[in-house]
Formats: C-alpha cells, sequence, structure tokens
C-alpha cells in the first residue's frame, strides 16, 4: 500500500481521464492521494475531484500566482467546509521574477498563519528560496506551530537536516529514479525513514524513462523501489514507513 502525497490530478491530461487514472491507482494498491491545488481557479476543479474515496485535498496559492488577490477569508471558509487535509501547494520560488520576492513572502506568510490557526499541516515548493523560506519558518510566529512537507525534495542532505529540525517531512519524487541525481539520492539514503514522503507530482514531473505526462500515481512504486534500493531496504519497508507517515 502506498500513498501519492503529491498529484495534480486537476490538470490534464489526468483530468481528462480522472476516473481511468483512479481506477488505475486503486487497482495498483495506491490507498490514497493528496491533491494539492496551485491558483484560486484550480480549487473548484480540486474540491469536485474530493468526493473520490482515495482522493484527499489541499487548497492553497501557489508563489507562480502569487499575483492573484489571495481572500484569506474565502479560503478558511473553503478548508473547512472541503476537510482539505493541507493547505497548499504553497512557497517561494526565487527562479522567476514575477511574481516579485515582496508579493511572494507576503502570500506565503499570510497561508502560514492560516495554517497555524487552522493547526493544518502546509505543502510547500520552493526554488532558490532556501535561506529565506528557513528564515520564516524558523520564525517565533512559526517555529513549533507549522508542520508539512518540502515537495519534491532534490537538495542535499545539509539543507534537509535543516527542515528536519523544524519538523518538516521531505517528500521524494521523481528525481531520486534517476542515477544522475546525486544530491536528491544522497538525502534519500540519509534523512530517518520517519520523515520520508513519496510523491509523483505527476503531470509536472518526470522519472527517469518516463516523460512528465505519462506519469500517473502507480508510478509511485518506481520511487518507492529506487529508494529501497538506495537505502539496501525492502520496497516494502518503505511503502510501510512512508504509508505511516
Amino acid at each position: 500500500m502506498l500513498i501519492d502525497t503529491h498529484c495534480h490530478l486537476f490538470m490534464d491530461p489526468l483530468y481528462s481521464d480522472a476516473e481511468g487514472v483512479l481506477k488505475r491507482a486503486s487497482d495498483n494498491d495506491i490507498a490514497a492521494i493528496i491533491v494539492p491545488a496551485v491558483e484560486t481557479a484550480s480549487w473548484k476543479k480540486v474540491t469536485g475531484l474530493s468526493d473520490h474515496p482515495i482522493v484527499y485535498t489541499a487548497l492553497g496559492l501557489h508563489p507562480w500566482y502569487a499575483d492573484e488577490k489571495l481572500d484569506a477569508g474565502t479560503l478558511e471558509k473553503l478548508l473547512r467546509e472541503t476537510g482539505s487535509v493541507a493547505i497548499g501547494e504553497i512557497g517561494l520560488d526565487f527562479k522567476i521574477d514575477n511574481p516579485n520576492r515582496t508579493i511572494q513572502i507576503a502570500l506565503f506568510r499570510t497561508q502560514l498563519s492560516l495554517a497555524a490557526e487552522l493547526d493544518l499541516p502546509v505543502i510547500i515548493h520552493c526554488r532558490g528560496a532556501f535561506d529565506d523560506m528557513l528564515s520564516i519558518l524558523s520564525e517565533k510566529e512559526y517555529a513549533g506551530k507549522i508542520t508539512g512537507v518540502i515537495h519534491a525534495f532534490t537538495k542535499g542532505p545539509q539543507l534537509a537536516e535543516r527542515f528536519l529540525k523544524l519538523g518538516f517531512y521531505l517528500a521524494f519524487g521523481g528525481g531520486v529514479t534517476r542515477p544522475r541525481a546525486k544530491k536528491a539520492r544522497r538525502s534519500a539514503a540519509s534523512v530517518p525513514l520517519n520523515k520520508i514522503l513519496l510523491e509523483t507530482d505527476a503531470p509536472a514531473i518526470g522519472m527517469e524513462g518516463i516523460e512528465p505526462e505519462l506519469v500517473e500515481p502507480p508510478d509511485i512504486t518506481k520511487v518507492c523501489n529506487s529508494i529501497a534500493q538506495i537505502r539496501g531496504i525492502t520496497p516494502e519497508e518503505i511503502a510501510d514507513a512512508t504509508t505511516a507517515n
């Protein structure tokens, strides 16, 4: 039994065959799929998928869409009404220039504060902003009050340790299936087993030998098998631990 902790099922080509995708997931022993939103326009699609027994939703505003006006009250209401399991996908992305850093940080803080208020975990996207991200998460307002996952983690063990000290989980995806992804694989070897999650990030990230648009939740088995090989343990041990996490 496995859990895909990050799949954008509301995006095509997955969404156009959502029932087929979900059937294939169930047939392949995928126990749950967490579907995070990215922009406000996706909230309706995401919540519309929540009737399926293995789908769990997360609502939030991704840093790429930080120029959108977030109504925190509306987000809070939807989170409560839909039973969403996390606030996400949120974060910082300084690899892009627009929206600018000031706007991204303000949005990130708003959503962190809402997570603390509602006692919900966060699903965090971070690119090129790790020092700023860690600085914010270490602030008195959030430290010890916010938990969640750093999604699609591909950095080395030193950076992993900084997030672990703040109580976060690290989600590994397609990166660890690639032999050349040395930093991600070193982290997958060293992060405590009780802090690892698995994800596909379908249809955004590919895997060794699979293009992004072809990835589906059952491909989480490839991530599981890769981490098992890296750590020298069985896939069943990785499946049991990550599902419990």
